[in-house]
């Protein structure tokens, strides 16, 4: 990829709430109203001011204006108070302003206007503002959003004095638009604060500014209207060239269609309508409909058929998310006869109703039916949807949702989901768009903890079982406080490591052995008491995460990896969905030896692993030459299979089978002979999940991640134990193949979260993962379709002639 390439978003793909912080004032106050001259006599009296901030498009105002709470604290004045607004981004126009006036009550009776600014929201390259932005106020006029404004906020150029000179290149260097050189920026905002003093002591703050922070995205947002791109009419040529023909209709709805369907569905149809029994044809089309997947959008025709015979659907559960994407939302009356029908509905399943929680569904109604489907599930099944429904809360209507209330119910119940739902929120503090909404659920859970009155079982009260889970986040702190220690020691490894123990044994003792044991935040029905120090070291690597020793309160021991500086939070989710995946497949009798082991991001560059003891198959080849070879030191057999046990090798080639489907139905990249690892009992698993959905840093990536070592250690592509491989790999598929709709649901619930292969292209993403179920086979077709996969790759991994072959073969390489 070429380090100039633009990577942008579109403004009319971003289904969320128009959001911004009020940051603060900067600037004297004028002194003539006489509120300020009371303030000044008697000096016992600060103005309060508020902010109303208003949304205008294309010149005119757009909803409801919004303020600020009041603040009275005195210079400066700094509200720091996130304003979200009914409108999205996907509504913006390239005209659309912000009008921002600051009021002051304490004049007595009457407002007292201070000053206004309007900002718009796209720059002259129609590219979303991002960052922060200072606006000069204009005294005493409201802010005007008509165009052009009577009250620009941007002061242009040439009118600019030193001090806004200096603020608007350093709001550049604040958003990446000029290059971090660290000694020269030191010296550079040293010298800035110095002139910023000194023209202050000067002349004062002759301007009075808002500072205002826009949301910043992974990448640019370019403007673009929703629908059809209207394009200039091209003159028709005589010849046979293609032309363009600009069609105003195209992306509108047409009036008769409309008026049809309002016909169609209106409330007298209601009587005629629940005695409607759909022909055969028709059953079989709402059929084929009820087997499509979450992703697909619905055409006009399927929608109206499901609509028509509503009634007669009622008994299939399965129907029921069909039906609301049928429904007109915008329609009160639709609107409310849909939610009388879903009361009476089928009750459907844990994994349609994550579907319900989904940003398509926007009703309240709607998303709360969903929760109570939810309350029907165990802890252990609420765990496996955790971490998505936590990223669920950001397409809620209010910060005090239904889902929100229902996580924290159950949740302060069971220790386990207290702690992980407090990590997963914590994690999303560093969201401007949603740190509201988050600060609200961790101050729920906190609550209602705190009230808890003799524990969850009867052991602990409420306060001691959140501090337990306070001194989680301290303890990531004093190993964050080592990693950077230890990364400074200069040297080999062996040094790092030495200056680890000492750490340990001698600053920072009290890691030893804890005043009181800590819940493991991988584990939190484990109490740790303390680091070994002669047992913990690091690994050698560029980052050199901390492989630690803890003590157990029972006796025995458990170790950890460290991470800061890597983003664990898509090997986090690609680990949920390993053990998910294990799960469903157990539920029908296969167990195929998976490794997930736990994994929790603690933040947004840091977090804990599992530490697996085992050895990678590039350290394992150097050191025995073959797998088998491996193997037969642990699990000796001379009259087993190749000399190894027959239940050693089962488990190799379980295990296989299990992670070949798994990478291929997520799109697992860049594997290579490191972070594929062997346990000694046989089983293989997958580490280190940088790359998924289909994206490789490699070129040519073959269909399944299957390497010739392992297919050797198997007798070979001709033998018995290969055959059994690839019967397990098709009987897994056709399992996880059923359970599709749910894999697919809890990734839609990732669209708004900002892991990098998600957050790059949400609907892209997860038309990947749909694409690698193939829906449209049958399971006796999708088990040819799979064998032919994996012949094809193992084809790869041998010589061939053909050019394909050759260039995955070099995968590996």
């Amino acid at each position: 990829m070429s380090t100039h390439e633009f990577r942008f978003f579109l403004s009319c793909d971003i289904n969320l709430p128009v959001t911004f912080r009020i940051d603060r004032l900067e600037g004297n106050l004028p002194q003539s109203s006489s509120a300020y001259e009371v303030e000044s006599s008697t000096g016992n009296r600060n103005a309060e001011l508020f902010v109303e901030c208003a949304l205008y498009i294309d010149g005119s105002p757009f909803g409801l204006p919004t303020k600020t709470r009041l603040e009275s604290s005195g210079q400066p004045y700094c509200w720091n108070e996130l304003i979200t607004l009914s409108s999205k981004y996907r509504d913006l126009t390239p005209q659309a302003q912000l009008a921002l006036t600051v009021w002051d009550v304490s004049c007595g009776t009457d407002d007292c206007l201070v000053g206004g600014a309007a900002i718009s929201l796209f720059n002259k390259q129609k590219q979303l503002r991002t960052g922060r932005q200072k606006l000069r106020l204009l005294p005493r006029k409201v802010a005007d959003g008509s165009i052009p404004s009577s009250t620009p906020g941007k002061v242009p150029k040439h009118e600019l004095d030193e001090i806004e000179r200096l603020e608007r290149l350093v709001s550049k260097y604040e958003r990446g638009r000029i290059q971090c050189v660290d000694w020269l920026d030191r010296l550079t905002f040293k010298a800035v604060d110095k002139l910023k003093e000194r023209e202050c002591n000067i002349i004062g703050n002759s301007h009075l500014s808002l500072i205002v922070e826009f949301c910043s995205f992974e990448h640019t947002v370019v403007f673009q209207e929703i629908g059809a791109n209207f394009l200039t009419p091209s003159p028709v040529s005589s010849t046979n060239e293609l032309v363009i023909v600009w069609d105003p209709e195209v992306g509108r709805t047409n009036p008769s269609e409309h008026k049809q369907l309002k016909l169609a569905r209106s409330l007298t149809r209601g009587i005629i309508d629940k005695d409607l029994k759909p022909s055969v044809n028709e059953r079989k089309s709402i059929q084929r409909i009820l087997k499509y997947p979450p992703t697909r959008t619905l055409a006009g025709d399927e929608r109206q058929l499901l609509w028509k015979f509503r009634f007669s659907l009622m008994s299939e559960k399965k129907a029921l998310t069909k039906f609301l994407r049928c429904v007109e939302w915008s329609d009160i009356q639709e609107a409310k006869q849909a939610i009388e029908l879903m009361a009476k509905w089928e009750t459907i399943d844990v994994a349609d109703a994550l579907e319900l929680l989904s940003p398509v569904f926007e009703s309240e109604e709607v998303r709360a039916y969903a929760v109570s489907v939810l309350e029907r599930a165990d802890d252990e099944e609420l765990h496996c949807y955790l971490l998505q429904l936590v990223q669920a809360l950001r397409f809620e209507r209010s910060d005090k949702s239904r889902l929100s209330i229902f996580l924290v119910q159950r949740a302060i119940s069971n220790i386990e989901l207290a702690s992980f739902l407090r990590w997963y929120v914590a994690v999303e503090l560093h969201d401007p768009a949603f740190a509201k909404r988050f600060y609200c659920t961790y101050d729920m859970l906190e609550d209602s903890m705190m009230k808890l009155k003799g524990g969850l079982n009867g052991e602990e009260d409420g306060f001691k079982l959140w501090q337990s889970l306070v001194r989680q986040t301290e303890l990531t702190a004093q190993l964050c406080s080592i990693m950077r220690d230890v990364r400074n020691v200069r040297g080999s490894t062996q040094k790092k490591i030495e200056k680890l123990r000492e750490l340990l044994s001698g600053l920072l003792s009290e890691l030893t052995y804890f005043d009181e044991p800590i819940r493991s935040p991988l584990a939190p029905g484990m109490l740790i008491t303390g680091i070994v120090p002669s047992e913990s070291s690091l690994f050698k690597s560029a980052l050199h995460p901390l492989r630690l020793m803890f003590r157990t309160a029972n006796g025995g021991t458990c170790k950890i990896i460290f991470k800061k500086g890597d983003d664990l939070r898509q090997d986090q989710l690609v680990i949920q969905m390993v053990s998910l995946m294990d799960r469903l497949l157990k539920l029908e009798n296969l167990d195929l030896h998976l490794t997930p082991y736990r994994v929790l991001a603690t933040g947004q560059d840091e977090g804990m692993l599992e530490f697996i003891p085992s050895s990678s198959l590039a350290q394992i080849l150097s050191e025995h030459r073959s797998i088998i070879n491996y193997l037969q030191k642990f699990h000796p057999d001379e009259d087993g299979p190749f000399g190894i046990t027959a239940t050693c090798l089962e488990t190799f080639i379980k295990s296989c089978a299990g992670y070949s489907v798994i990478t291929y139905i997520l799109g697992i990249g860049d594997r290579h002979l490191d972070n594929l690892l062997l346990r000694d009992d046989g089983r293989l698993f997958h580490v280190d999940f940088g790359f998924i959905l289909g994206r490789d840093p490699k070129p040519f990536p073959p269909p399944m991640k299957l390497c010739k070592e392992m297919v050797e250690a198997m007798g070979g592509a001709e033998s018995q134990y290969y055959t059994r491989f690839k019967s397990y790999c098709c009987e897994a598929y056709n399992i996880l193949r059923k359970s599709s709709n749910l894999i697919l649901n809890l990734f839609h619930l990732m669209a708004g979260s900002s892991i990098p292969d998600i957050a790059s292209d949400p609907e892209k993403g997860i038309l990947k993962l749909q694409e690698k179920f193939r829906l449209d086979l049958d399971d006796e077709a999708s088990v040819h379709f799979f064998q032919d996969l994996i012949n094809d790759s193992v084809s790869a991994l041998f010589p061939q002639m053909v050019e394909t072959i050759h260039r995955w073969a070099q995968y590996w390489r």
